[in-house]
């Protein structure tokens, strides 16, 4: 029984699909076990990345390449390990893709002041306490589905530092509502979490369809920040107020490409059948040939000389590869650490057993209920990878459940989810695990009252 609640979370790690499993389950031979030992010590050092300031790709990265070297000498010239490890890559370049060119606009965003312009905006309100904490949660809730969840919160949790001064209970409960409020707007959406997205280019949920979960994800907002708002005083705060920042020649243009960049891979999945990474690819095209004429408009194009990178002398200056280099690379890094490891637990034989702990052993509501819960431990990325592997038999209306609870699920802990462990980090010494876990039985209320709304209105 110890082993088994020890295997439970690790063991639902493994590939997109079945077709990288082997039909030999070697969980208990000497190759099980010292893969999964590679993989618990390096999300061990995972989770205390704050702690020990080790990039958490760099331990993912190494376990990834042992778990593979072990199966390759456990399997010596058996050509179908290869085969496996490419099936991996390619799922891993499909996603890396994707995000590489949603990371390029949001950085090309943050350098034209987009996000800059909305933070001055909210200080200048000179809101209270009180409505800058719901103003917050709205927009989190709202921009979440676009921007993703962890842009959202540290964008927001910017405002909240600058406005709340010392107010240190202002800005720890703001910070929690910002990131339940970022979690749950971004379930509802392919762009606004990496889980979403992984469920909608597996074709198993439409577009259009994740638009179902608006409600529950509303739900899970609203029902613990009606609690904590009481926690916070309506005084207005006395900082000073924030010189209004204009946004740069672009920038708006920039906006308006990213929409239609998200139109195009959804027009392609929708309309092509065509994988959804292509019309990002495509969109990245957008950008790329705007940077051109903005770069044709530079002063010093004229004389010859380009702008260095980052050059803020002319407001024309503009170089999309420094956008890309400027990438978020740790965790794309990461991903792909994640994506071959568990891949490679998977071929080893634990998807077999995290398929019967969950979907034999329970009914399909209450594993997916679990999934949730599990997502706050560890992270939803790997066990929404291990659900999909494991292809259970799901309407639906099962499907969305799942893709609600994983993403809604990190809001239950601070280390559940990247907008929370991005926020402590931001703001040290005011939003913490324990503060954010003081809140925790209220975020489950709203857990618990999304997943019956869903329930309630997709009649499961």
């Amino acid at each position: 029984m110890l082993r088994l609640l020890f295997t439970l979370p690790l063991c639902l790690l493994s590939p997109l699909t079945l077709a990288t499993t082997t039909t030999v389950d070697n969980t208990q031979t000497w190759l099980g076990y010292s893969a999964l030992a590679i993989f618990a010590g390096a999300y061990t050092l995972v989770i205390l990345e704050e702690r020990l300031q080790l990039r958490k790709s760099k331990p993912v990265l190494l376990a990834a390449g042992l778990i593979w070297v072990a199966i390759a000498l456990y399997y010596p010239g058996d050509a179908q390990v290869g085969e496996a490890i490419r099936h991996n890559f390619l799922a891993y370049a499909e996603l890396f893709f994707f995000l590489l060119v949603a990371m390029t606009y949001i950085n090309a965003m943050l350098e034209r002041g987009v996000f800059d312009a909305l933070r001055g905006y909210l200080i200048s309100r000179s809101l209270s306490y009180r409505q800058l904490f719901w103003v917050t949660g709205w927009v989190a809730f709202f921009l979440s589905p676009v921007a993703d969840n962890l842009t959202t919160a540290l964008i927001l949790a910017a405002v909240v530092m600058a406005v709340g001064g010392n107010n240190a209970q202002f800005i720890a409960i703001a910070c929690v509502n910002i990131v339940v409020a970022a979690n749950a707007g971004g379930t509802f959406s392919p762009f606004g979490d990496i889980t979403t997205l992984m469920v909608w280019q597996t074709g198993l949920v439409e577009f259009t369809d994740f638009f179902q979960l608006i409600g529950p994800s509303l739900a899970n907002f609203l029902v613990p920040a009606s609690i904590m708002q009481f926690a916070i005083s309506k005084a207005r705060p006395t900082t000073e107020q924030a010189n209004t920042q204009t946004i740069k020649i672009g920038g708006l243009i920039i906006v308006a490409l990213f929409l239609l960049t998200m139109a195009t891979a959804v027009s392609f999945q929708s309309l092509l059948n065509i994988a959804p990474v292509y019309g990002m690819m495509l969109g990245l095209a957008y950008l790329k040939l705007y940077g051109y004429y903005l770069r044709r408009k530079c002063s010093s194009w004229s004389h010859g000389i380009e702008a260095p990178p980052g050059s803020h002398h002319d407001e024309f200056s503009f170089d999309v590869f420094d956008k890309i280099a400027q990438a978020e690379w740790d965790t794309l890094f990461f991903f792909y650490g994640i994506i071959m490891a568990v891949g490679g637990l998977g071929y080893i034989g634990y998807l077999e057993l995290a398929s019967e702990l969950l979907y034999q052993d329970f009914s399909t509501t209450w594993a997916n209920i679990a999934v949730g819960v599990l997502s706050a431990l560890v992270d939803n990325i790997p066990v929404m990878y291990a659900v999909l592997s494991m292809e259970p038999n799901m309407p639906l209306n099962q499907w969305l459940l799942v893709t609600l609870t994983a993403g809604i699920g990190g809001s239950l802990l601070s280390i559940g989810s990247a907008a929370g462990v991005a926020l402590m980090g931001q703001a040290q010494g005011h939003y913490t695990f324990f503060s954010h876990l003081r809140w925790t039985p209220v975020i489950a209320l709203g857990y618990a009252a999304s997943i019956a709304l869903h329930i309630s209105l997709s009649g499961i």
